[in-house]
Order: C-alpha cells, then sequence, then structure tokens
C-alpha cells in the first residue's frame, strides 16, 4: 500500500522510518508540501495520504484525493476539526486518527505553561542573561492549595487532573462525561462554576460547535481576578480578540498558549525574516504575562513514536475493513 505523506518534516521520518519495519505492506513518500486542494492531486496513484491537523481537508481536497483514488485519509494527530467528515462519508473515504498518543505529553507542556507564566520564567531567563540579577516582575503565586479548572476530561485532561492533584491542588472539572478513573480527587461542576472557582484553568476538549470560542468576553468575566489559563488543545476554542481585551482588562495572572486560532501559516514554519500579518498574534506576543509556544504538545520522543505506530495501524485496520475508536 502507497502513502502520500504531506507537510513532511525530519522528525516525521525519523519516528515513521523505523515503525515501517514492522508494516513491510506499506511504502510512504515524503513531499514538504501541506494538503490542499492546490497539492492533492500529487496522491495520484496513492493508496492513502497521511496528514497533519494543519492541513486543508476539506471538501474540495476530498473530492480532488477521490478522483486520484485514496481510499483513506490517515490524520497524524487527535484533532480533526479540518476534514469534512460528511464528505468524506459520501466518498466513501475512511478517515483515521490518533486519539491516544503519549497523552502525558500533552498535558506536561499544559503544566510548564502555567508554571512558567506563574514564575515569569522566561522574563528571568532574559534578565539573568542581561547580568540583571533583580526580581523585579518576578513574582508568582503557590499552586499548592489552589483550585485547578480541568475542562475536558478525557486521555489528555485526566492526566492533566493528576498532574495538578500532585500539585496538592483541589481539581474541579467540566466535561458532558465523567471519568470514572478521576473518581475519588476530582470534583464535576457546571462551566461557570469551575470558572467562578478555579485560579488555574486548563483546556482539553475537542473543538466542535459547542466549543468554539467557548473561551470569550462572556465567560472571560466570570473567571476569578488572577487567574492562569492554559491552552494545549484547539486554537479556536479561545476568541483571541476576546481574550486580549480580557488580558487588558487585568484579568489573567497569565496566559499560556500552545494553540492559537491564527496560527495557520505559522506553524512549524520559519517566519524570522516576515512581517507577520496577523496582528492579533503580534498583539498577545507584546503583553509580559503571554507565553506562546509553537504547538509542539505532541513534539516528545516518545508520543512520535506512538502517533508513527499507531497510524500505520490505522492504515492496516483500513485495508482490512477494521473499525474501532480511530475512525472519525
Amino acid at each position: 500500500m502507497k502513502v502520500l505523506f504531506y507537510a513532511a518534516k525530519i522528525y516525521d521520518k525519523k519516528s515513521f522510518d523505523p515503525a515501517l519495519k514492522n508494516f513491510p505492506e506499506i511504502q510512504i513518500d515524503y513531499i514538504d508540501h501541506e494538503l490542499e486542494p492546490r497539492t492533492a492531486s500529487l496522491a495520484d496513484g496513492y493508496d492513502a495520504i497521511c496528514a497533519f491537523v494543519s492541513a486543508d481537508v476539506g471538501a474540495e481536497t476530498l473530492e480532488i484525493l477521490n478522483k486520484c483514488g485514496v481510499k483513506t485519509v490517515l490524520m497524524r494527530c487527535a484533532g480533526f476539526n479540518n476534514v469534512d467528515t460528511q464528505k468524506a462519508k459520501e466518498l466513501g473515504i475512511t478517515v483515521k486518527r490518533v486519539p491516544g498518543y503519549a497523552p502525558e505529553s500533552v498535558a506536561e507542556l499544559a503544566m510548564a505553561l502555567a508554571l512558567a507564566v506563574n514564575r515569569r520564567l522566561y522574563k528571568a531567563y532574559n534578565k539573568v542573561r542581561e547580568n540583571d540579577y533583580t526580581l523585579k516582575g518576578l513574582r508568582g503565586v503557590l499552586f499548592n492549595g489552589k483550585t485547578a479548572g480541568i475542562i475536558g476530561t478525557g486521555k489528555i485532561g485526566a492526566v492533566m487532573c493528576k498532574i495538578c492533584h500532585g500539585f496538592g491542588m483541589r481539581v474541579i472539572a467540566y466535561d458532558v462525561y465523567k471519568n470514572p478513573s478521576l473518581d475519588g480527587f476530582v470534583e464535576y461542576v457546571s462551566l461557570d462554576e469551575l470558572l467562578a472557582q478555579s485560579d488555574l484553568i486548563s483546556l482539553h476538549c475537542p473543538l466542535m460547535d459547542s466549543t468554539y470560542h467557548m473561551i470569550n468576553l462572556e465567560t472571560i468575566k466570570k473567571m476569578k481576578d488572577g487567574v492562569i489559563l492554559v491552552n494545549t488543545s484547539r486554537g479556536a476554542l479561545v476568541d483571541t480578540n476576546e481574550l486580549i481585551e480580557g488580558i487588558r482588562m487585568n484579568k489573567f495572572l497569565g496566559v499560556g498558549l500552545d494553540v492559537y486560532e491564527e496560527e495557520t501559516g505559522n506553524v512549524y514554519e520559519d517566519r524570522s525574516d516576515d512581517i507577520m500579518q496577523h496582528s492579533v498574534t503580534a498583539r498577545l506576543l507584546a503583553f509580559p504575562n503571554v507565553i506562546i509556544t509553537s504547538h509542539q504538545g505532541f513534539y516528545t520522543m516518545e508520543a512520535l513514536a506512538a502517533i508513527a505506530e499507531t497510524t500505520l495501524q490505522n492504515l492496516m485496520d483500513a485495508a482490512n475493513g477494521v473499525k474501532n475508536e480511530n475512525d472519525v
């Protein structure tokens, strides 16, 4: 089975090539181009394509892939909001994803972001490099004894709950479904209760119509003053313009973002010589209590290996008609 691997990076090849040894039936061709309607025709003659969360897997792309004979779309990520699932179903194209890949990888980054903005580690690092050893602007708060509010308690959210509990925090959560593995130390509450009570809010839910811009000016006003907000899930969970307004209202002690709504076009690209066209991103970066990372929550050796193994197994399952939790 031939797979065209879109937007391939060096680390993709380093993780997928070793995994291929366990799947001799699969051949992968890597290309730098991102998947979009203009590049979809490159998949002519391939059985499957492999794409990331930044790809355009909309109706037009899927129509072209279908004409090329592609039967399977392999998403090497958990998110699939960029996939027109209805069109894929109409065309008979199987779409599979990687819902669980070392969930500790993302959850640990979420806590790292929370700690970084709390203790101003990025500012402290730069001050010491310039031989400034004063403590001005570096004061944080204790997490021990505070309340952590986790929105979304799937695999990643559940790990974040455990991490916060390990820090000695009271852990409350909001989710449509309760995770039984968290019984005994996580209290499920309404969204309004979580917003009002939490000192740290971490987002770990999927992007759907019901969660789109769930963090907006209205919900921000319901939060405690001095709250820390972390998003390692989906950028569009947060209305960035209204987040900026909330930051200007001095609502946040800190904001840590591994994802943000305007990241498309920036993710995994070197834009250091460019004049940034997204003024919203530039405005976020101007705040002293905001840290942004480049969608790196998944980027650990263990997670990359798990993504490769699961993606290749997904193709074998699709070929054999096996359906499981990885089906979109």
